[in-house]
């Protein structure tokens, strides 16, 4: 059972989130009054819903985020994410509280992986180092030599020795591109994210044909065949900037729907387009794990101060020194 099915597991049947918010109650000077009040910090991801991030007082990627959560001196962290988002929170900040809006908001890359399953792994390669994406939960992080992400991974393994036999892990897409793009070999966990995978090459396709100007940019957790064809890939932040820097006026999406609402927001004029899925009834490629929280669920959460992020000291400190390795490393990048 990995750390966020336990959590999971420790839910009370009947909790705060049955509890009935009063009609007619303004949520945004709510959340504003217990921000002040508490000396809260809201920290969200891009792919949470555009009301959620409109509030946040940092939006931003895993990496981003990764660095807001250290650096903040406020007592309580609301961290408007995934489950293993808000548990990296906890381990850059052991003695602040660190609640999430609902406790269900979990990852399906970050279950595909346990630190039982890394150390048997390991076991197989006793040379190899563990880099795991930061999408994994504390038992895998606490199982690895250093955390990446999305935006730092290339420079990162670039870093490395050539000859370090690496395993990485959980995402088999983002493994398999920085080998391309690093000329590695590492050793891929066959973990991916559900939400990325679901991306139709036969759909994107269509669509490139349909926008004959738009650039195809895409997430490096996509896989191979959609990569192929992307006229740019980079992590969330990194397709932001790109949006909203590069001359282009039209561009179809293949991430999470979440970061266009901060694309259109930066770059309003420009033409942005879900790529499509697998799915013929859905536009887009949504989380429905991101999706989970909610301004209510945010209010309640603040109010309350539930669910809060615990975990063992043992493996918070085991956790702390890969993700602070990476933080070491990657201070170059902006």
């Amino acid at each position: 059972m990995t750390m966020y099915e336990k959590a999971v597991a420790a839910l009370p049947t009947k909790g705060y989130l049955n509890i009935e918010i009063p009609q007619g109650i303004n949520l945004l000077e709510e959340i504003n009054r217990l921000r002040k009040e508490k000396n809260a910090i809201i920290l969200a991801h891009y792919y949470q819903t555009g009301d959620v991030q409109d509030i946040a007082d940092f939006l931003g990627d895993s990496l981003q985020l990764a660095r807001a959560a250290e650096k903040t001196d406020a007592d309580m962290i609301v961290f408007c994410g995934v489950h293993f988002m808000a548990e990296t929170a906890k381990i850059l900040n052991p003695t602040k509280k660190v609640v999430l809006p609902d406790l269900l908001a979990g990852c399906s890359l970050a279950d595909s992986a346990s630190g039982e399953g890394i150390r048997e792994l390991k076991k197989k390669h006793p040379n190899a180092i563990v880099v795991s994406y930061i999408n994994c939960d504390s038992s895998v992080k606490a199982e690895s030599d250093i955390i990446v992400t999305s935006s730092n991974a290339e420079h990162i393994i670039n870093s490395l020795p050539e000859e370090q036999e690496i395993i990485f892990a959980p995402d088999r897409n983002l493994g398999r591109y920085i080998n391309q793009v690093t000329n590695r070999n590492m050793i891929l966990w066959d973990g991916a994210c559900i939400v990325h995978e679901a991306f139709s090459l036969e759909r994107i396709a269509q669509q490139m044909i349909d926008n004959p100007k738009a650039k195809l940019i895409a997430h490096p957790e996509a896989q191979k065949p959609v990569l192929q064809v992307a006229n740019h890939i980079g992590s969330t932040a990194n397709l932001l900037n790109y949006v909203v820097n590069d001359d282009c006026q039209e561009f179809i999406v293949a991430t999470e729907e979440g970061i266009l609402h901060e694309m259109r927001k930066r770059a309003p004029h420009k033409k942005l387009i879900p790529a499509l899925t697998t799915d013929n009834s859905c536009n887009c490629s949504e989380c429905h794990f991101m999706k989970l929280n909610t301004m209510e669920k945010l209010y309640l959460c603040m109010k309350y101060e539930l669910p809060e992020i615990t975990m063992d000291e043992d493996i918070r400190l085991k956790a702390l020194k890969p993700i602070n390795k990476m933080l070491e490393l990657s201070q170059t990048i902006k």
